[in-house]
């Protein structure tokens, strides 16, 4: 059942969630109540390989790099597009035409990509 924005929502099942750079996984509890803020059909835009990309950019824009940094950098960008491409073409499987919820939860946690077979009204 589709959610519209500001709907209130729970969790169905503990949702698992890890961030790069993190020291751990986090997992918002089953029952904790949010309000969706958005949505989207597919995969989530960019997926993990232009999320990582940009971050690498952003890290390096302000250095000069010289030609071995140079060449290192962009031995890290192909890598990272090859990897991310098998990353997001396993995690968007599926996933096609299915929406995907951001949300708000009243602990001040924002999850993005939510399906909706993790939610259901509050």
């Amino acid at each position: 059942m589709p959610y519209e924005t500001g709907a209130k929502v729970r969790l169905t099942r503990d949702v698992r969630v890890t961030g790069e750079g993190s020291p751990g996984s986090l997992s918002p509890a089953e029952g904790l109540e949010g309000f969706v803020e958005g949505s989207a059909k597919g995969a989530p835009a960019g997926g993990f390989g232009q999320s990582a990309i940009a971050e690498a950019e952003r890290l390096a824009r302000g250095s000069q790099l010289t030609g071995f940094s140079a060449a290192l950098m962009d031995q890290v960008r192909q890598q990272v597009t090859r990897h991310a491409a098998a990353y997001d073409a396993g995690a968007g499987a599926g996933a096609a035409g299915r929406v995907r919820y951001k949300v708000r939860f009243v602990n001040g946690f924002v999850l993005e990509g939510l399906d909706e077979d993790v939610l259901t009204r509050a």
